[in-house]
């Protein structure tokens, strides 16, 4: 009897080359998103070249960031790039970095309907995702109307990896431009854990107490780490 030929397969070959069911684009059209790999749907992001297909790239991406999306989420364009995979550059960096904060703002509830902010919860529900990501500090402020309808939302300032200086002035200056009658501040901790700092402290009562003159209402400080948050409402800081 003749021996089996081994199966020989071209190493990079052009997606467009493959059976109609296995490439990513068409398997997506035919059977939703959810039928695809975090490889093949990074593959959809970032075209191929001729020598390197989109998804050997998508692979090599994932694998560059152990797999995780997480991970993955906080990259930079220029941490992307860094990791010099071969056929991805600055430009698809720049794509899948674009991707990734859709998909986190969409995560936010960021939409033409502004969002109620009922409680803490629904608070840090919205924040987490807009601050979880970054590897320095961020502060920002919610400006909420009478029934906690967000007004406006602003990044106030950023910072290194253990704090950012926050000026109280710009946020009442904004509160009042924005005819806020309440507001809740927020920054991130890098570090990972939640806690307050004592500085997280002085600057929660002197905000509150700035607030308090202005006749609008501090309702929380939030702040947020990587597996949760610390609320100063929650606490009873705020009291």
């Amino acid at each position: 009897m003749q021996a089996q030929q081994p199966i020989i397969v071209e190493k990079n070959r052009p997606i467009k080359e493959w059976a109609e069911d296995d490439r990513p684009r068409e398997k997506l059209i035919a059977k939703g998103p959810q039928a695809l790999s975090d490889s093949e749907l990074l593959a959809l992001l970032i075209p191929g070249t001729i020598h390197h297909n989109a998804l050997d790239q998508a692979r090599e991406v994932l694998k560059k960031n152990q797999d995780n999306l997480q991970l993955l989420g906080k990259r930079s364009v220029r941490d992307l790039v860094k990791m010099k995979i071969k056929g991805f550059g600055a430009a698809k960096a720049t794509a899948l970095v674009a991707a990734l904060e859709l998909g986190r703002r969409r995560q936010a509830g960021l939409s033409p309907e502004r969002p109620v902010i009922k409680d803490t919860k629904t608070a840090a529900a919205y924040l987490q995702p807009l601050l979880a990501d970054y590897h320095h500090e961020v502060f920002m402020v919610l400006y909420l109307d009478q029934s906690g309808g967000l007004k406006h939302h602003g990044t106030l300032s950023q910072g290194g990896i253990t704090a950012t200086i926050v000026d109280p002035r710009l946020i009442f200056k904004k509160a009042l431009e924005e005819s806020a009658v309440s507001i809740i501040i927020s920054h991130n901790h890098p570090s990972g854990s939640p806690q307050p700092s004592k500085a997280d402290e002085a600057l929660t009562q002197k905000i509150k107490e700035g607030a308090g003159l202005l006749d609008i209402r501090l309702l929380d400080h939030i702040i947020v780490g990587e597996k949760g948050y610390f609320s100063f409402a929650n606490e009873g800081l705020l009291a």
